[in-house]
């Protein structure tokens, strides 16, 4: 044989004189070829055993061939000795080996399991696919008698908390089958070898079950615990550089593919170019995998390998030279779970191992409600069906887990007022603290309160002016983490396209609070608009150059990829910063400040025009603090609403005792003094009081007002802002 590899005239001698021999064999069944030679190995080896006894007891080889079992029977201790030996070593390594590889699988039996798909709420699109798998798996004949087969591996991809993990928990449910969770760290080890040796484990694991039990469901909790093999790794989760399974949802299916492979092509390496010989996508990433060397690749072998002839039976059939059994049809449902599809390996996506991919996104609005009745159907609550529709139109992008946190915040906020039963005020409580944060114990001057209030009134103004399409869900100065007042809106309607004039709508209401606090302030301004004027201007840079809402029609971002000066600086540099291309980002900037500078003087005349409406509603939040959306729309359109009366600010005297309060508050700022101005409170039928405390003064003393307003308020004798024309009346005479 050596001589053949290195001499091929003599491999071709002899080749040529056992040609006739060779074609005679080939006609042969190859499993009797293949157990002949077996025995003729044997018998070779068996003749040499014997002539070298021979040879050492000085006896004829026939003597030695016979004698051979009792020449094996008296050498047999020392080759115990020796297996001995090498079986303990064996063992230690074995056992170590075990006790690493132990943990991160959990086995739950079918009585185990309570979830079904009753209690997944809001993805009733996934449910229905993953119910079609499990009719597949159930009746596995119906498929494979037409020639097809059974898909083993689903997908589950999408932002955490949306319920990846219930529907996989819910389908080992529905079916009466064993459950097996693999945790995210079950690969993650620190010896090489072990991750393999878990992946093997495992899946011995998952096939003795589906044998006894008829099936089995196996969930991976975060696959990208797995990691890849070191190519498309950097940019997942949805970033332009996105891994495999990004590029697959990508939104390039309508073009051809040579187009597309060149789009993706610049995008994954900046400095590529249209090369007609190669399509290939040049994207760098780290070696190795999340689970360590190895596992990865052990689990697509394991997954590609469950139709191979395994056990000890079959081996001994091998040994034997007799033909191996085929495997049983196991039925293995694979369920993988995570958030972040482009750090999986595009080899572990392939049809017949991943064969369904969903996403498992944040519910519908009909899903938030769904959601959000189921859950508070455990509790005892007094929520409407209209609460519920409010309260997911002001929820949007919520996941079910966010809502179940919510409810429980809710509970937790009745009990703490010793009450059993929810009310709306808790749940939307509860919404505030969780997304907000609790408030900060910080203590505002009084024209530091009022320059805030009149911050938060202009946003709110200029979005309700427009922005009608979206819905303020807050408007608050309690100060908070990182900001001493905000306002928030939602969209009621889920829209997936943004359109020109939203963008600008949006643009105006940052604005909003420069060209308030210039309007309100003689033209001074805090340096709480630093981040108001960043959101501008990026939204700006992005309509001029990328979204093709300006003037100009090419993407600045294509262009500097292939290295055109198209007037446009780096997107993570500042955009009034020189651009390093010659004469680059000079007209992009002239645009983009065309642009603001356009959208703030439309702003500017808007709130000169609503200046009355700015300053009621910074009189309510002074009052409030916190002013739902409803509220604000009510003060803006004078009206009676939930909490605050609106309709007070449309009264006779109101709009000027505002503005005479705000000009006192001004001499006090431009002076740098505190403010002997004190806040006005107002009737529900005007500034004269005869019968009542408006619910807005109630609401203030009970949040706590400041001492020179309580002491108007709370002494024997209530005074309205020492107005003389006022008449006095005491306490006992006022019903609250």
């Amino acid at each position: 044989y050596l001589i053949s590899e290195h001499v091929s005239g003599y491999h071709q001698y002899w080749r040529r004189r056992f040609r006739g021999l060779d074609k005679a064999t080939q006609k042969i069944d190859p499993w009797a070829r293949f157990r002949f030679g077996r025995v003729v190995k044997i018998a070779i080896l068996l003749g040499v055993v014997s002539l070298v006894i021979a040879r050492v007891q000085e006896t004829s080889t026939l003597d030695a061939f016979v004698g051979l079992p009792g020449t094996i029977w008296s050498v047999l201790p020392f080759f115990l000795q020796v297996a001995i030996t090498v079986s303990i070593l064996i063992l230690q390594f074995a056992a170590l080996f075990w006790f690493l590889s132990r943990g991160g699988i959990d086995v739950y039996m079918p009585s185990e399991i309570e979830t079904r798909f009753g209690d997944v709420k809001g993805q009733d699109q996934v449910v229905d696919r993953i119910k079609e798998n499990l009719v597949i798996l159930d009746r596995p004949d119906e498929i494979e008698a037409r020639g097809g087969y059974v898909p083993g591996g689903i997908l589950l991809w999408g932002p955490p908390g949306t319920g990846k993990t219930l529907i996989a928990e819910a389908a080992a449910g529905e079916t009466g089958k064993p459950f097996v969770h693999v945790e995210p760290s079950a690969f993650i080890n620190m010896f090489l070898g072990i991750g393999p040796l878990k992946v093997r484990s495992l899946f011995r694991k998952l096939r003795k079950l589906a044998l006894r039990f008829g099936g089995v469901v196996v969930f991976f909790d975060e696959a990208d615990s797995l990691g890849n093999r070191g190519s498309l790794s950097e940019g997942a989760g949805g970033s332009p550089n996105g891994g495999a399974l990004d590029r697959a949802f990508d939104d390039l299916r309508w073009l051809s593919p040579r187009s597309r492979s060149l789009v993706l092509s610049s995008c994954g390496n900046k400095s590529v170019l249209p090369n007609e010989g190669k399509n290939r996508i040049m994207v760098t990433g780290s070696s190795g995998g999340g689970g360590g060397m190895g596992t990865l690749q052990s689990m697509l072998a394991e997954m590609s390998g469950l139709k191979k002839p395994r056990g000890f039976a079959n081996r001994v059939r091998r040994l034997l030279g007799m033909r191996p059994k085929p495997p049983p049809n196991y039925r293995i449902l694979m369920i993988m779970a995570t958030n972040m599809p482009g750090a999986l390996d595009e080899a572990l996506l392939r049809p017949g191992r991943i064969d369904r991919m969903y996403r498992v996104g944040y519910p519908s609005k009909q899903g938030r409600i769904e959601t959000l009745r189921f859950y508070l159907s455990r509790t005892q609550h007094e929520i409407t069906s209209d609460e519920m529709e409010r309260f997911a139109l002001m929820s949007p992008e919520t996941s079910g887990a966010s809502i179940k946190d919510f409810v429980n915040e809710a509970l937790i906020n009745a009990l703490r007022d010793g009450r059993d039963v929810l009310t709306w005020d808790d749940l939307t409580r509860a919404r505030r603290i969780k997304q907000l944060g609790p408030p900060q114990d910080l203590e505002f001057l009084e024209r530091e309160r009022h320059a805030v209030a009149i911050h938060e009134a202009c946003h709110a103004y200029v979005q309700y002016c427009v922005a009608r399409y979206r819905t303020i869900d807050i408007a608050t100065i309690e100060p908070g983490l990182g900001y001493l007042g905000m306002v928030s809106s939602v969209d009621p309607n889920e829209l997936h396209t943004r359109w020109r004039s939203a963008y600008a709508a949006d643009i105006m209401i940052c604005m909003a609070s420069l060209a308030g606090e210039r309007e309100f302030f003689d033209g001074d301004s805090t340096s709480g608009v630093s981040e108001d004027l960043e959101w501008a201007t990026t939204i700006a840079v992005f309509m001029e150059g990328y979204w093709g809402m300006g003037r100009g029609l090419a993407s600045h971002s294509a262009g500097r990829r292939f290295g055109l000066s198209l007037g446009n600086p780096r997107p993570q540099e500042d955009f009034l910063e020189p651009s390093p291309i010659p004469g680059g980002g000079a007209a992009l900037t002239r645009r983009i400040e065309d642009l603001l500078a356009d959208q703030y003087k439309a702003t500017e005349e808007l709130i000169r025009q609503g200046r009355s409406s700015v300053l009621a509603l910074a009189h309510a939040l002074e009052m409030h603090r916190s002013v739902d959306g409803v509220d604000v729309e009510a003060i803006f359109e004078f009206r009676r609403g939930p909490v605050v009366d609106g309709s007070v600010y449309a009264q006779l005297g109101v709009s000027e005792r505002l503005e005479e309060y705000h000009s006192r508050v001004l001499s006090a700022h431009k002076r740098a003094e505190e403010s002997d101005a004190v806040l006005p409170i107002f009737d529900v039928v005007g500034a004269p009081m005869s019968s009542g405390i408006s619910s807005s003064s109630s609401a203030w003393l009970d949040r706590g007002a400041s001492p020179d307003v309580a002491d108007n308020v709370a002494g024997d004798d209530l005074t309205i802002n020492d107005d003389p024309t006022v008449e006095d009346i005491t306490v006992d005479d006022i019903t609250v």
